[in-house]
């Protein structure tokens, strides 16, 4: 195995932990920020406050795309198993 395919696997890799994960870190971002302005507005300054609103969105998230990033790793392990020859040589 090159290193040219050892970069390309990489680089493939970690695009794909991006985009499995975005979904779920742009929600909890979005959901951290409208609390944290809720809790400016009513000057409420409870550290707790933020996470159990964080962990519902993301069960959500989860819920409506899992199927698609369940979809997006099988199809990626595929691809790799399908091209395992290759890359032990």
């Amino acid at each position: 195995m090159s290193a040219d395919m050892v970069v390309n696997l990489m680089s493939e890799t970690l695009y794909l932990i991006i985009k499995v994960s975005a979904p779920m870190l742009l929600v909890s971002l979005v959901v951290g920020l409208i609390v944290s302005i809720l809790q400016t507005v009513t000057s409420i300054q409870e550290q707790t406050l933020t996470f159990v609103p964080k962990l519902i969105s993301i069960f959500l998230v989860l819920t409506i795309a899992g199927n698609w990033i369940l979809s997006n790793i099988v199809e990626y392990m595929e691809y790799l198993f399908e091209n395992f020859n290759a890359f032990i040589r």
